[in-house]
């Protein structure tokens, strides 16, 4: 009675909610579960190398969160109290990165794992500017430390595969037992030192389905101007996330729902008010969700001209009914938006010149006579600005006549590209009817560049996946 007494005057619900935050539940393998089968054999051989030295290691975050929901893990992060150059000195390929946080990436052949220091909870000396965001905090501490400073409690989680341990600090595992989203600390204190966060929360919520818990969720709609605070690399890289996190169309649908999506895809409501640029979105976000859900690469430069595409369309109207020839329209109304999203997304400049490829194809398809096609199929990005132009005639916004006329030319040999072109030049009266090629979306078709194949994604934060 006395001790109830005692936690109620400090504030403590319980003994696990005191205990939690020093002192770790510790799970056996039978008890939660965790297939080793689904461990990468690079982050056994990193936390058993730290562990042979002399020091602690555990997978932790994102990772120790899937694994738990059975789910094969795409990146690896590892929690040491080693320090950055304690772990560099135990690799041959292992590079110190990072001025906010420092993190050693420890590099075999093509595999990429992060390794971070245990964080100390030395916040309130951190660097910060007028807003209350850290700018920079190297302070190591112990593991129950820089389990508080991790953002959910289903990321706070550490796995030990040489003993087959969970250590869960903050209830992470009654978390994903009940699908609930729960900030660790105080919301508003955490939302304040790093804006990103309610990025995450919202890419969590949609991949993971889970629910935001009230508290969490509540100073959001208060707080989302503070991303503007954010530097555009972050918020990039974080959107990238995003939008490929396999779950694009959940995602951007909670950004809205959360109020979110100013400053970052300003004009998506717009877009998705008007029924054929909803189509067109939600055909572009389907066909990239279905790719990744298939292992499938996507290319950023296709997201991005997909989704920026009717304020592309918007501007080349405007400028054509200016007296501009359409051409012209297209590439000035392209520098126009890609102007303006450089600056707040931080387009890199190979993904910008791919979305100017896309776009400034897709007159060059409607000239179906001579050697046009023939030289638009040698260009490097055809494949892509095909599979936009196959999205185009999906949603409606142009005759589905071109696009499985570009079908049948792509896919036929010299006797039919031919008989196509003189089909084409006659005109839709002229010449034999032509078989019609079946209808092929993006997402049915293989190759690098279609429906964006390629490379994309970036790293996360420390601790933060």
């Amino acid at each position: 009675m006395i001790k109830k007494f005692i936690r109620k005057i400090l504030g403590v619900k319980d003994k696990k909610a005191a205990r939690d935050m020093t002192e770790p539940v510790v799970l056996t393998a039978a008890e939660h579960g965790i297939d080793p089968k689904l461990l990468s054999s690079n982050a056994i051989r990193v936390t058993s190398s730290l562990q042979e030295a002399g020091f602690k290691a555990f997978v932790v975050g994102g990772a120790v969160r899937d694994l738990l929901l059975g789910v094969k893990p795409k990146d690896f992060d590892i929690a040491t109290n080693a320090t950055p150059e304690q772990v560099k000195r135990l690799f041959r390929r292992a590079f110190i990165i990072g001025k906010r946080f420092q993190i050693v990436h420890v590099m075999f052949g093509q595999d990429l794992l992060e390794v971070t220091t245990f964080r100390g909870a030395g916040e309130t000396n951190a660097p910060k500017d007028e807003h209350g965001r850290v700018l920079r905090d190297n302070n190591f501490g112990p593991q129950h430390e820089d389990a508080m400073r991790r953002d959910f409690t289903i990321n706070a989680m550490y796995y030990d595969p040489a003993t087959q341990e969970v250590l869960d600090y903050h209830g992470g595992i009654a978390d994903i037992r009940d699908k609930t989203l729960r900030i660790i600390g105080q919301p508003e204190a955490r939302y304040r030192e790093d804006p990103v966060r309610m990025l995450r929360v919202v890419r969590f919520a949609a991949k993971l389905q889970f629910t935001i818990e009230p508290a969490t969720r509540e100073p959001i709609a208060v707080m989302a101007p503070l991303i503007n605070n954010v530097p555009a690399a972050r918020v990039f890289d974080e959107m990238l996330k995003l939008l490929m996190s396999g779950h694009a169309l959940a995602c951007l649908q909670q950004l809205r729902k959360e109020g979110l999506h100013h400053g970052l895809l300003p004009l998506l409501d717009v877009v998705l008010e008007q029924p054929i640029g909803m189509k067109f979105v939600t055909l572009a976000l389907e066909s990239t969700d279905n790719r990744i859900k298939a292992g499938k690469g996507v290319s950023p430069g296709f997201l991005f001209a997909s989704l920026l595409w009717h304020q592309v369309v918007e501007k080349w109207t405007a400028y054509r009914a200016a007296g501009e020839s359409p051409i012209p329209a297209l590439h000035l109304a392209a520098d126009d938006v890609l102007e303006s999203q450089t600056e707040k997304l931080a387009l890199q400049r190979k993904i910008g010149s791919d979305m100017r490829d896309i776009w400034s194809m897709q007159p060059r398809f409607e000239r179906r006579n001579g050697k046009a096609p023939y030289k638009l199929l040698e260009h490097v990005r055809f494949r892509a600005g095909y599979d936009f132009l196959l999205l185009r005639c999906e949603s409606g916004e142009i005759d589905m006549d071109i696009g499985e006329w570009w079908t049948a030319f792509y896919e036929g040999d010299e006797i039919e590209r031919e008989r196509l072109l003189t089909s084409a030049a006659q005109g839709p009266s002229g010449g034999a009817k032509r078989k019609r090629a079946p209808r092929r979306g993006p997402r049915n078709r293989g190759g690098s560049d279609n429906a964006g194949g390629g490379d994309g994604g970036g790293s996360g934060g420390a601790g933060e996946q």
